[in-house]
This record gives C-alpha cells, sequence and structure tokens, in this order.
C-alpha cells in the first residue's frame, strides 16, 4: 500500500512527531509513504517531498530526529483552489495517478472538511490526526500542538509578571482561540492569572471592574488577564479600551501573543500524543478504516468520524471556569 501523508492549515508542535511516527509505523509494516508538501495545494501542485535517491517517497531516515522541532517539514498551506468541486476532482485523479491508496491529513476542522469534500469523489482511505493549537475538535480530550502553545503562553506570562510587579500594572495577554478558550483557560490556571475572557462565558466589564477593586482593595499590586482572540467583548485592546472608560483601578499595557504560540518545540506531552496518534492512523487505514480523526480520549485510542469532530462547539469544561474563579478571590 502507498500511504500518503501531508499537513494542512495553520501549523502545530508536534507535526513534526507525527509525521516521523506516520512514516516509521507504515514502513515497518512494509508500506510506502508519499509526503506530500504544502497540503491541499501541494496535492493539487503535485509536490511531493524528494528523498536524496530523486524518489517521491520518504524514508526512515526522512525523518530522523524531526520529532524536537517545531512547524512541519512538510510546510504547510490553505488552498482556495481546493475548496472548489473542480479542485477535489483534481485532487482525486492526482492521486489515483500517483498510486495512492490511503491518506494521512494531519490538520484541524478546515483539513477534516477538505478530507470528507475529497472522500466525494475519491475511493481510497482516509483517516486524520488532529494537528492544532486549538483544542477545538470533538473526539480527542487534547489536539496536537495545544499543550506546547499553553506552554510558550504561561511562559510568556510568567515575564510579564515580574515587570507587572515591578510598576504595579495590569497586563491585558492575547492568547489565540478565534472559536475556542480552551488556551485561555488552561493559560490563565497555570500561570495564576485573575481573569480569564473565553468565547464560552459572557464578559461582562462592570464584573471586572469591581472585581479588579476588591483586588487593589486586597494589597494585589499587579493582574494578569487572558483574553482568548474570539472572546465576543473584543479581544484584549478592546477590553482594555472599555475598562479604562469606566475607571480601571490599575493602569493597563496589551500584549497580543499571536503566532508566537505557533512555534517553538513541543512539549513531551505533545511528542507523545503526536507519535500514538500517527501510529494508530496508520494501522487503522491497514486495518480497513476510512472517514474519520484518530484521537486519544481519557487514555483510550479511538476514531471519530469527521464530520462529527467539527459538528459542534468543543465546550470547555465548566469546572475549570469556576476553579479559575476560586484561585483568583
Amino acid at each position: 500500500m502507498r500511504i500518503g501523508v501531508f499537513c494542512s492549515g495553520g501549523d502545530a508542535p508536534g507535526m513534526n512527531a507525527c509525521l516521523r511516527s506516520v512514516v516509521r509505523s507504515a514502513l515497518s509494516a512494509g508500506h510506502e509513504v508519499v509526503g506530500i508538501r504544502r497540503g491541499y495545494q501541494g496535492l493539487l501542485d503535485e509536490d511531493s517531498y524528494v528523498n536524496p535517491d530523486g524518489k517521491p517517497l520518504m524514508t526512515l531516515r526522512s525523518v530522523s530526529g524531526i520529532s524536537r522541532y517545531g512547524g512541519t517539514m512538510l510546510h504547510t498551506s490553505r488552498s482556495d483552489e481546493f475548496r472548489t468541486e473542480a479542485g477535489q476532482k483534481k485532487a482525486a485523479a492526482i492521486l489515483c495517478k500517483h498510486g495512492i491508496d490511503a491518506l494521512i491529513p494531519i490538520g484541524g476542522d478546515g483539513t477534516f472538511r477538505g478530507a470528507v469534500a475529497l472522500a466525494q469523489h475519491w475511493d481510497g482511505r482516509i483517516i486524520g490526526c488532529p494537528g492544532t493549537i486549538d483544542n477545538d475538535l470533538i473526539g480527542t480530550d487534547f489536539t496536537i500542538g495545544f499543550a506546547t502553545a499553553v506552554q510558550t503562553a504561561v511562559e510568556a506570562v510568567d515575564k510579564l509578571r515580574d515587570t507587572a510587579e515591578s510598576h504595579e500594572r495590569m497586563f491585558l495577554v492575547e492568547v489565540m482561540g478565534r472559536h475556542s478558550g480552551y488556551i485561555a483557560l488552561h493559560t490563565a490556571l497555570a500561570a495564576g492569572a485573575e481573569v480569564a475572557c473565553i468565547p464560552e462565558t459572557q464578559t461582562d466589564v462592570h464584573r471586572i471592574l469591581d472585581q479588579l477593586k476588591i483586588l487593589k482593595a486586597r494589597g494585589k499590586h499587579s493582574i494578569m488577564v487572558i483574553v482568548a482572540e474570539g472572546d465576543e467583548e473584543g479581544g484584549a485592546e478592546k477590553l482594555n479600551q472599555d475598562l479604562c472608560a469606566i475607571g480601571c483601578p490599575f493602569p493597563t499595557r496589551v500584549v497580543i501573543l499571536g503566532h508566537l504560540q505557533r512555534g517553538g518545540s513541543p512539549v513531551t506531552g505533545d511528542r507523545i500524543l503526536s507519535t500514538r496518534l500517527g501510529d494508530f492512523a496508520v494501522r487503522s487505514i491497514l486495518g480497513g478504516r476510512t472517514g474519520a480523526m484518530a484521537g486519544e480520549f481519557r487514555g483510550e485510542l479511538l476514531l471519530t468520524p469527521f464530520p462529527e469532530t467539527y459538528s459542534a462547539h468543543k465546550a470547555v469544561p465548566p469546572e475549570l471556569v469556576a476553579l479559575l474563579e476560586t484561585m483568583a478571590e
């Protein structure tokens, strides 16, 4: 069997570890792996990884030592052409042309929507791996890259706390999460922040102001507010403006971490998760499975049909929201 693998959409730390796992698991079982560069667009462009022997096949040595690196050695992109039916039919024809029997796309909900569309025109097997820092896919406790993104954000907040204490300021730190508050909530808990503003809960500016006044009266000299970029109040800049307009008791600064959260060497948890899921994806394909995402739920590996992974919003645990409120008192 010839298995194609690619990364699509936003990059996430741990994608390389997942690629390594896919390649080594498939080769150990006697199968071939084609590394497709730049996601769906690379598939349309017939842009494949070429090994030192000049062949469009990945070898054991192709993935040596890559687990410790962030990003993806195959590169990634988004493709407008693939979103069209004509593009999807073209991709199917290219897969047949190159004798590819199965695909393992590594990415998020957009990647899996693309896999569902492709399956309408191609009868090969497709098993995906959840590579996205947002942790917004149903069917897995955590996605590849989430743990590292949170670690990166926590390290940044820890550093900001030093200068916040020195100047007795409040920092509003914006983290990624257009539709999900997982990064913001986990960062706030791990970094000891006083407030987290996420899409899943209503952001009440006046309630936050009252909380800040209470904290200042208790002798707090610095405050950390973690804001998901998709918070309905409008992000850290807008929240800062609204708080200052009604009398924020602390001088404020805004820091937007942005794409900093996507980079860096993946933490141990992401490397292990990536390795388990890559291997599981290969074994699932060899077992005849298709149309699903490989995930880990409560320590067990399982497959979730692609449409179910993005069919509804993945809610943040309410007990964590309550815990943050308790810790911030």
